[in-house]
């Protein structure tokens, strides 16, 4: 969204301006005194030549009350959501993004506002510790970009993002799993290893979900369902570490890797026999 290069010469002449350059003052005169392309390339200069998002804010904010409606209002709202999100004020990045796509939602630049709409979430996942409402939110915000801008140069990033949003997701599972697990709380930690099995099988978690899986149910003394685990695992990650873990558990017991009895995971397990699974 940022120009650079050929403008610069004609931002820097509305810079002088603006800040009473060869005048003695360095007050800044009344920016009603300026036309909302002299206001706008101001807020340019300051994130191009200053990297000063904050003071850009003010001049692209300006520009949206003084000149409402007008080509350079616009320029300077989706302007402002790009320099919040460079300020690291995800909020506002989020409040003026938002603004644009309900002010102009057939915009070329819509397509850029939903992206960062996006952005404003994604960026925040690793803040958020176990809470992953924001991870939800990312998820939901690159979903429109993907599917109601597949055509736009914003779409291919926003499926790599949301790719790695998932597999955050999943790993989150699996840490509390984890955490369960090493305390003993076997039920709890397997209703956690199930939904990465169930709701996250394109992760990279679960050749380990299954295998904690084979853990979990060894633990509480049910061979069936930790065999079908093992099967499950042997069938789609039989080159996995994991799969060693699993097999050795396993036949150390005198058990096989195979599906067994009625359980969910055996339900997993035919439906992925006939294709209809991973």
């Amino acid at each position: 969204m940022v120009k650079s290069g050929a403008r610069m010469l004609g931002t820097a002449l509305c810079v002088a301006l603006l800040t009473g350059c060869g005048g003695g003052s360095q007050k800044e005169p009344p920016l009603e005194n300026f036309t909302a392309e002299q206001i706008y390339q101001r807020g340019e200069y300051e994130l191009e030549a200053q990297t000063k998002p904050d003071r850009a804010i003010r001049y692209f904010s300006e520009v949206e009350r003084l000149y409402p409606y007008t080509e350079w209002a616009k320029r300077a709202l989706i302007m402002q959501a790009y320099s919040y999100h460079k300020a690291k004020n995800y909020e506002e990045a989020r409040g003026a993004a938002q603004r644009f796509l309900d002010f102009y939602p057939g915009d070329e630049d819509a397509a850029y506002a939903q992206y960062l709409l996006a952005l404003s979430y994604y960026d925040q996942i690793d803040e958020v510790g176990r809470d992953q409402g924001l991870t939800f939110q990312a998820l939901q915000a690159l979903r429109v970009v993907i599917e109601q801008y597949p055509d736009s140069e914003y779409a291919q990033s926003a499926i790599l993002k949301f790719d790695l949003a998932f597999d955050h997701l999943a790993a989150k599972e699996m840490e509390i799993g984890r955490y369960y697990l090493k305390r003993g709380h076997y039920s709890a930690a397997i209703n956690r290893f199930r939904t990465v099995v169930e709701d996250f099988q394109t992760t990279t978690h679960t050749a380990e979900a299954l295998h904690r899986l084979v853990e979990g149910y060894l633990a509480l003394g049910l061979p069936n369902e930790a065999q079908t685990a093992g099967a499950i695992l042997g069938h789609n990650y039989r080159s996995s570490p994991f799969y060693d873990d699993s097999y050795r558990l396993l036949t150390g017991r005198g058990l096989t890797m195979e599906a067994r009895g009625d359980s969910w995971l055996a339900q997993v397990y035919r439906q992925m026999i006939r294709g209809e699974w991973l």
